[in-house]
């Protein structure tokens, strides 16, 4: 056993007599890796420093040899930082002014109640209908600063169907604002819509015993595309852009020209079969941490409502919503574009990372994995209970279990809230919000005020009888005379005017 010198030259036992792996030489080597005598720096070293030094050896070896793996942990903790070297920094402001265009049957309910909790969460004000227009900016008709709620301004987010308006949205909206809208394939897109709207469309009201098959066949004898609900018939995805529906399907001009605009306009078209995909790059487009894009699937019809499409009418579809399907498949391929660019097995992990938190956001709230599917009439909280469109179509909801803290009940509750039920409950607080604001303002002294000659609008640098600055990169204006987003509309019934522009592209 190697014994310590003490400073006044006492030899002093470096440890107990009691045998342990510390008295081995071998061991003792290691540590005195100089291979003198007994150094000095060893001689003073207690054998719980001598631990600690092990400790800090092993700590460097592990940073040295596995950092492909601490990479991996430091991103399942940290999820906030992006992964990519050329990422914004961790410490930049999250975006908090969109405007997501909410199209029909694409999933757009799940995403649209993500941007709620985002909203409630971040306390921004939410831009909603005014109560003649029920939950929907008073859709079909082309969108108008008019159909806002005045308690809900001056709003940073604006997610409630609309039929899109640039021109509109940029006189109500700041000017650095982000445009987002989601597509889904027109096949199983209009199944769904064909289902859906079977009957409050009159288009598909008229289809003997509701066959699909039947309308594909003859379609012209049963759409009307003057009729108020016409949208959902024919390239709906197209009007909710606010493109001509009815635009000959010959013309691939204009669906070229169309989908181009939308792409100057639009800073993400996501893709609903690539969903989690699509919100990796929302995430890093908007700076929000994982948490703020976590989501659980809302207003999926179940599957005794949904029907097979025969091979045969695969075609059929695509070339009845021509408009659409290119405007999907454009999309479809700059999505992927843009993935790639990002890197994607840098995709592939934070997609396993949103799933993993998306697995215990489940368990939490439901105390499994994935939640128990209800049909309407099973679910016990009417404000749960989603909007079921006819007797043939059941909508999935969820009930929450009773044993769940009173904690996870607030957390989840919002996950699961229906849209209606959400706007009801955004446009409550938010009227309540906006009368304290005003009883406080009310209640200050006044303060006598220059006089002022002119009203600024919502931005300073727009006047109301010029065309608005064009946005920054990515949000440039495709409205005005030569633009074909914006055609226009009557009130009560959409007429589309078929004036064929210079350049345009229509969204599928």
């Amino acid at each position: 056993m190697h014994d310590a010198v003490s400073g006044n030259g006492e030899e002093q036992p470096f440890i107990d007599n009691k045998r342990s792996l510390a008295q081995s030489d071998s061991w003792w080597s290691s540590i005195c890796i100089w291979r003198l005598p007994v150094p000095v720096i060893c001689q003073k070293m207690s054998l719980k420093k001598i631990f600690l030094l092990l400790v800090v050896i092993c700590t460097v070896s592990l940073l040295l040899h596995k950092r492909d793996y601490l990479t991996w942990y430091k991103e399942s903790f940290h999820v906030d930082c992006p992964v990519r070297l050329n990422s914004p920094p961790c410490q930049k402001p999250k975006h908090t002014n969109i405007v997501f265009l909410k199209t029909h049957k694409t999933a757009s309910t799940t995403m649209q109640n993500l941007l709620f909790r985002f909203g409630e969460l971040n306390n921004l004000t939410v831009a909603l209908p005014i109560q003649a227009c029920g939950h929907q900016f008073c859709y079909p008709r082309s969108f108008n600063t008019q159909f806002v709620h005045p308690h809900t301004l001056p709003a940073n987010v604006i997610t409630n169907h609309m039929r899109f308006n640039k021109t509109a949205l940029q006189h109500l909206m700041p000017n650095d604002t982000i445009y987002i809208t989601i597509l889904r394939e027109p096949v199983s897109m209009f199944e769904s819509l064909f289902t859906y709207y079977s009957r409050h469309c009159e288009s598909f009201r008229r289809v003997p015993n509701g066959s699909l098959e039947v309308f594909l066949n003859r379609p012209y004898n049963y759409y009307r595309p003057l009729e108020y609900d016409s949208s959902y018939a024919h390239n709906c995805l197209t009007f909710d852009l606010g493109g001509d529906k009815d635009w000959p399907a010959n013309d691939v001009s204009y669906a070229q020209a169309f989908a181009a605009e939308l792409d100057q306009v639009f800073s993400l078209v996501m893709i609903s079969e690539y969903f989690d995909e699509s919100l990796v790059l929302l995430r890093h487009l908007l700076s929000w941490n994982l948490e703020d894009i976590l989501y659980v699937k809302l207003n999926m019809r179940t599957e005794d409502s949904k029907k097979s499409v025969a091979p045969d009418l695969l075609a059929k579809i695509r070339a009845w919503n021509s408009i659409d399907s290119y405007l999907y498949e454009y999309f479809n391929a700059t999505l992927w574009r843009k993935l790639s660019e990002f890197g994607l097995v840098h995709v592939e992990r934070e997609v396993q990372l949103l799933r993993d938190a998306q697995e215990r956001l489940m368990k939490t709230c439901f105390g499994r994995e994935e939640p128990l599917f209800r049909s309407t009439g099973e679910i016990k909280r009417k404000d749960l209970r989603p909007w079921k469109p006819n007797e043939k179509v059941d909508i999935v909801g969820y009930d929450l279990p009773s044993n769940i803290s009173r904690e996870a009940q607030k957390l989840c509750l919002k996950y699961i809230m229906p849209e209606i039920s959400y706007t009801e409950a955004l446009l409550r607080s938010q009227s309540l919000r906006h009368s304290q604001s005003k009883r406080k303002s009310s209640q200050k002294p006044s303060v006598p005020q220059p006089p002022t000659h002119t009203l600024q609008p919502r931005h300073s640098h727009v006047s109301h009888n010029q065309q608005p600055a064009s946005p920054a990169k990515g949000h440039s204006s495709v409205t005005g005379p030569k633009s074909i987003l914006n055609p226009k509309s009557i009130p009560k019934q959409v007429v589309i005017t078929k004036s064929k522009p210079k350049s345009s592209h229509t969204k599928a």
